[in-house]
């Protein structure tokens, strides 16, 4: 079995311990604008809670038929720091053992919880976008709310935004100091 220089496997490790920080930083981010919020409307979601102007938006959903955002609505609030956990606990494991197969294992598994993740937020987006209260105060036939995966979309007098924030970055970079290492391993890269 191949093993890791000590400068990938130190490299593996601080790929790992980076993601901590995702703990205490916003994950992701969706930012509303329109002529009467021209300072805009935010939303921070963590891994375990969401903050930022939520009962302005909840005010506004209402009238569409949007249901009220609130934690108790995501379980995954509830797994999301476990599984960062084990994700960290496996990148240390990985780079403590140094083998080459742990470190590809560690990247497929960021991977698959990313896409995972991703997967989950459109279709949470998706349900709440379309499937609206037809009682509601404000009925555009044919409208639907869903906000953006990533990017930016128009939805009525409103611009909607959506992004990774300082979190969901801190875990991209982490993926590709795990791509590094690899890369460097099989002396594609030369540092």
């Amino acid at each position: 079995m191949k093993t890791l220089t000590r400068s990938n496997r130190i490299l593996l490790a601080a790929s790992s311990l980076l993601m901590v920080v995702a703990y205490f930083v916003p994950f992701w981010k969706i930012e509303m604008w329109a002529p009467q919020y021209p300072e805009w409307l935010h939303m921070k979601i963590w891994l375990y809670q969401i903050t930022g102007d939520i009962d302005i938006i909840n005010g506004l959903n209402h009238y569409i038929g949007m249901k009220h955002i609130k934690v108790e609505m995501f379980p995954e609030f509830k797994v999301m720091p476990y599984i960062l956990a084990a994700l960290i606990g496996f990148g240390m494991i990985s780079a403590v053992a140094g083998q080459r197969w742990l470190a590809w294992t560690f990247l497929l598994l960021l991977v698959a919880a990313g896409t995972a993740g991703l997967v989950d937020f459109y279709l949470w987006g998706y349900d709440y976008g379309h499937n609206l209260d037809p009682t509601a105060a404000i009925v555009v036939p044919g409208m639907v709310y869903q906000p953006p995966l990533i990017g930016t979309k128009e939805l009525l007098n409103f611009i909607a935004y959506s992004a990774p924030d300082w979190g969901g970055w801190i875990l991209a970079t982490s993926g590709m100091g795990v791509i590094v290492v690899l890369l460097r391993d099989y002396r594609i890269l030369k540092f």
